[in-house]
């Protein structure tokens, strides 16, 4: 199972991405407001994100991190691995495999990268995020990093595709500031912003051909 989505999302990842038009079904509606035009963004942060998948029996799961109460924007949030660019990360994949070893333990040499998917811009930490697709050859053995996650939470494709997990709400900002947002239903906890639009474009690409059913 895990090797036909490798060759078919290998295939899928080198054709034209969907893109904004898809990652912005999932957006806030203070975010489609102020839709960011990345070519007069001149001083923006480079980050990455793994969406690391394996198998687990007969069902294919990545890991979700549940990040620590701290002071500052993605406080307490539902997240994939990830984090900004070191100076010393030749590359936005070296960028994703680190930040995945840091934060939940898994060892680049199980992995093996399949591909990226479209970058996304966070105006609120001025990040630009660059998500990065991997596979695990073996059942992952995480280890947390406690400094700075509470949870992992394996998410399954099966959920992910699952539409009836797509909800709205209405969260709180800075200074009682309220906007209206789609998310994914975690399993009672909310995951919106730009994981949510991230994960929205994968959807999509496994969507976008008739055999998507048999990795759910």
């Amino acid at each position: 199972m895990l090797a036909d989505l490798k060759l078919f999302l290998k295939e899928e990842l080198g054709k034209t991405l969907p893109g904004k038009d898809v990652q912005y079904q999932m957006a806030s509606s203070r975010r489609v407001k102020e839709i960011p035009n990345l070519s007069e963004i001149k001083d923006y942060r480079e980050s990455a994100v793994c969406i690391l998948l394996y198998q687990d029996n007969d069902k294919i799961f990545f890991p979700l991190i549940e990040r620590e109460v701290y002071e500052g924007v993605h406080s307490g949030q539902i997240a994939l691995p990830g984090g900004k660019k070191d100076a010393s990360d030749p590359d936005l994949i070296h960028t994703a495999l680190r930040e995945l070893h840091e934060e939940v333990g898994v060892a680049n040499n199980q992995l093996e990268v399949i591909g990226t998917l479209t970058q996304v811009y966070i105006p609120p930490s001025n990040f630009l995020v660059q998500p990065v697709i991997a596979i695990s050859r073996d059942l992952p053995d995480f280890i947390l990093n406690q400094r700075e996650v509470q949870s992992i939470i394996p998410f399954s494709l099966h959920e992910l595709l699952n539409d009836e997990l797509v909800k709205e709400t209405h969260i709180e900002l800075e200074k009682g500031l309220k906007i209206k947002t789609p998310y994914f239903d975690v399993r009672g906890r909310i995951l919106w912003g730009a994981t949510a639009m991230i994960l929205n474009e994968l959807k999509h690409v496994l969507k976008t051909n008739s055999s998507f059913s048999r990795f759910q």
